[in-house]
């Protein structure tokens, strides 16, 4: 996220909320899954035009993110196309969101964790769209294209996130989507001089609907 781009967000009280789940979970309208150009996961062919959009979401909304452009513009293309090649087994998967006529106006990513005591928990990253796209329902799209990929794995338990706190549209989507608040990091970020805060959220993929 946009919804801003998805690091970024609101303080959120941690009253609990229906997490997501195999059963009962946000379901997909009609026309979004007869739409078969509007989601996908992205491949390294994708990789210039996910770096144009995510280089671009970087530099609008920097509070949203902890990387920064400058962090980002240095890299190689062949860093953008690494990252997309991952495989389910591998660091991470992005989705992106494409418009009608196919270009890509969004992205969400997920990353998974390496360590054995930790392999049963994931991170969606870098959820950004472009702001031509907005309030079209891409970015609940990207967020629930990346959960079902999450249950497609079957070591999985939970999805996190972290939102900068005050982007509320973010943390809304979120929130629709199964995600709650846990908890909230205090001076998390430090974005032209200011100290902010991130919500985390998480959500359960095994979780019966409340």
């Amino acid at each position: 996220m946009p919804p801003s781009p998805a690091s970024s967000t609101s303080t959120g009280s941690a009253s609990a909320r229906r997490p997501c789940c195999r059963k009962g979970r946000p379901s997909v309208s009609a026309s979004e899954e007869n739409d078969h150009h509007a989601v996908r996961r992205l491949a390294a062919a994708d990789a210039a035009a996910y770096r144009a959009l995510m280089l671009d979401a970087y530099a609008t909304h920097p509070s949203a993110f902890t990387t920064t452009v400058e962090e980002r513009s240095g890299l190689p293309l062949r860093w953008w196309e690494e990252r997309l090649g991952s495989d389910a087994s591998g660091a991470s998967v992005v989705y992106g969101a494409f418009d009608e006529v196919g270009v890509l106006v969004g992205a969400a990513g997920l990353s998974f964790e390496a360590r054995q005591r930790a392999r049963h928990k994931a991170t969606l990253f870098g959820m950004a769209v472009a702001a031509s796209a907005r309030r079209a329902g891409f970015g609940r799209r990207l967020v629930l294209a990346v959960l079902a990929h999450a249950r497609s794995i079957e070591r999985l338990r939970l999805v996190q996130l972290t939102v900068t706190e005050g982007n509320s549209t973010a943390q809304a989507l979120y929130e629709r989507c199964g995600f709650q608040v846990f908890g909230v990091e205090p001076l998390a970020i430090a974005v032209d001089g200011a100290l902010l805060a991130k919500v985390h959220m998480w959500c359960d993929l095994r979780a019966s609907p409340a």
